[in-house]
């Protein structure tokens, strides 16, 4: 019944017949085992329009339902499962043998274990009687009983598919809450109390602007269709989900398995005060901008918006020194952030390793806050929606170092007065976009920056008189904090060797970044750090950068770049960006590039993998095209 209707006999189906037929059987059905009245059959077929030849129809009809129920039975025979008697009829079956039972047992039995609190179970039995729906119930079969049935059966699975979704989102299973809802929400647009589940799923599921979205058009259709606002709790419900209020992420328990606790508090059994911060970088120096400007947006924040959170990305290619940075402000901020502090290596950009999952990043925050491993739900949205409430109202600073992407980031930001700082080699637009987060770019030092950097690390007794190697050799290594500790490490190592003379190792461009590295430590070589950016890129972008690499100027067009790439100006222009994005170019202006120094080095590299043949043809392509004086004038000017 619950769809088409059909019906089988010794697992065989057989043919129902006509539409009137099917009616009458409908109302039998929901009667089994029961005397359906000879009057009460005609109502429910014809209702208030009975034609005179009504009787004479249900006895036709009947007949033809015992022809394909009991094709054996004799016509003086009573028959077993369609009898006359008392003046109507019976239908006498098994009532496990209906749809309509097993749903209504299974709806049952779900609540059951729900109350008991065996949530799983009760989410398979939900989902086990919603899967005998084939459609609408008593599709296609006519009279007023079949249409009033109809519409109490559809209230009664909207009620199953409510509880279903509360459940889920109570087992902290979201997505698969969207997946319900939507359906449910697509056929009945205005029944608010589904939406309102849907906005809370999408919001749990890390979809914030979908769940606003969702409560604007339901807003638009009320107003359209009905000429209403929305109830007061849909309209609680979206100023909540507005400001990211932390009740939404923990439900209250509802007898269900695996619940959120009534206080977060009750999930903290380690360090009150995590304290996770690396010590603070040797010989830091430089970056007094980017600090000011940084502690500028965190206070104006607590001041202007003391319950959401600062989100800051440092973003910047291989070797910036963006991690010494950000951990210099975190030290310099932690006083701020009473709660403590939490740092993860995400490993986006590790040499030899995948990035860490967001999931297991949790695991390992959540850790430090003292949850046990056992109380983490084991999906993505349900393990953020915990932390979020762990570190509700706490005041708290996390450090997310080497972040892939945005995906990666979302499920690791609190909400509330915390601040988080993330470091990423690529542009994150996303973050910014939707996220509120401020983008901090980081480039070379300046000059005097660098030079200070490099005296600070090597000590002032070493480079008095040495000015000039000081400044050669800071220009060597690109004005790039990683290059300049490398050189550092090589003059410690060597406490008879001048600055002159390290400058005169790095004057050949072919061996310098061989000499920018130490020997067996990837993290402190600038050719594997520059190699992991390269390997990251897409295909297109990856030929795009190692042909950059065979022209010998110091800048280049985009009409450069399609000669070099024997690519369109359009497709070079997208191609460029992705080089910009990843780091690996500087966009000077909106018509020319160049690259970082030391990039460009491992650029000329990359560029000798391409074959000889290859490299001449779009050197042969270039000739002829160079930048005006205008735009080379503009360029070194930049440059300064």
């Amino acid at each position: 019944m619950l769809g088409p209707m059909r019906a089988w006999r010794y697992g065989d189906e057989v043919m129902l017949g006509p539409p009137k037929q099917r009616a009458v059987l409908g109302l039998l059905v929901s009667r089994v085992n029961d005397v359906v009245g000879f009057e009460e059959i005609i109502d429910a077929v014809w209702g208030s329009e009975v034609p005179p030849t009504a009787a004479n129809g249900v006895h036709t009809y009947v007949a033809g339902l015992r022809r394909v129920l009991e094709p054996g039975r004799s016509p003086r025979d009573l028959g077993d499962v369609l009898v006359s008697t008392g003046g109507g009829y019976a239908l006498f079956m098994e009532p496990e043998g209906l749809d309509t039972t097993l749903f209504t047992t299974r709806h049952q039995q779900s609540r059951r274990l729900r109350h008991s609190g065996d949530g799983p179970a009760a989410a398979e039995t939900y989902h086990a009687a919603l899967q005998l729906w084939r459609g609408d119930a008593y599709f296609g079969v006519p009279g007023p009983f079949a249409a009033l049935e109809r519409t109490r059966l559809h209230e009664l699975r909207l009620t199953v598919v409510e509880e279903y979704a509360e459940l889920l989102l109570d087992l902290y299973r979201p997505t698969d809450a969207v997946t319900v809802l939507s359906e449910a929400v697509a056929k009945e647009p205005l029944r608010e109390n589904l939406r309102g589940l849907l906005m809370l799923a999408l919001y749990r599921s890390g979809r914030q602007a979908d769940a606003l979205s969702l409560y604007r058009q339901t807003r638009q259709l009320l107003r359209e269709e009905l000429g209403i606002e929305p109830v007061l709790e849909l309209r609680d419900l979206h100023n909540q989900i507005l400001v990211g209020h932390p009740d939404l992420d923990v439900p209250p328990s509802t007898g269900s398995a695996v619940v959120a606790p009534a206080s977060a508090d009750q999930w903290r059994g380690g360090p009150l005060r995590p304290a996770q911060l690396p010590g603070r970088p040797r010989g830091f120096g430089g970056r007094s901008a980017e600090l000011a400007h940084l502690r500028e947006m965190v206070e104006r924040d607590r001041q202007e918006r003391p319950a959401v959170p600062t989100i800051a990305v440092l973003e910047g290619g291989a070797g910036t020194g963006k991690t010494a940075l950000v951990v210099q402000f975190a030290h310099d901020m932690s006083g701020h952030f009473q709660d403590g502090q939490l740092f993860v290596d995400l490993r986006g950009w590790a040499p030899g390793a995948p990035p860490l999952p967001a999931f297991d990043a949790l695991v390992r925050l959540l850790g430090s806050l003292g949850v046990d491993r056992q109380r983490i739900p084991e999906d993505l949205p349900g393990a953020s929606a915990l932390y979020r409430s762990v570190l509700h109202d706490r005041r708290m600073l996390v450090v997310l170092d080497d972040a892939a992407d945005a995906e990666q980031v979302r499920p690791l930001i609190p909400g509330g007065p915390a601040c988080v700082l993330v470091t990423s080699r690529r542009r994150q637009w996303g973050l910014a976009a939707r996220d509120g987060a401020y983008r901090l770019p980081l480039g070379p030092l300046p000059a005097q920056e660098a030079i200070d950097l490099l005296a600070n690390l090597v000590g002032p007794d070493r480079v008095i008189g040495q000015e000039a190697g000081l400044a050669e050799l800071v220009d060597l290594c690109g004005h790039l904090p990683l290059a300049l500790r490398i050189a550092a490490g090589a003059l410690a190592a060597e406490p008879a060797l001048d600055l002159v003379e390290l400058a005169r190792r790095y004057r050949r461009p072919r061996e310098r970044l061989d000499q920018l590295a130490v020997l067996g430590d990837a993290s402190t070589d600038v050719r594997a750090a520059l190699a992991v950016s390269y390997q990251a890129l897409p295909a297109e972008a990856a030929r795009m950068f190692r042909m950059l690499g065979c022209c010998p100027g110091p800048a280049l067009t985009v009409q450069m770049a399609a000669a070099l790439a024997d690519v369109t100006a359009s497709h070079a222009q997208r191609q460029l960006q992705v080089l910009v994005d990843h780091h690996l170019l500087d966009e000077v202006n909106g018509r020319l590039y160049r690259f970082p120094p030391l990039v460009r080095l491992y650029a000329t590299d990359c560029g000798e993998q391409e074959p000889a043949p290859s490299r001449m043809a779009a050197l042969g392509r270039i000739l002829g095209i160079r930048p005006h004086k205008e735009t080379t004038a503009r360029y070194e000017g930049n440059a300064a």
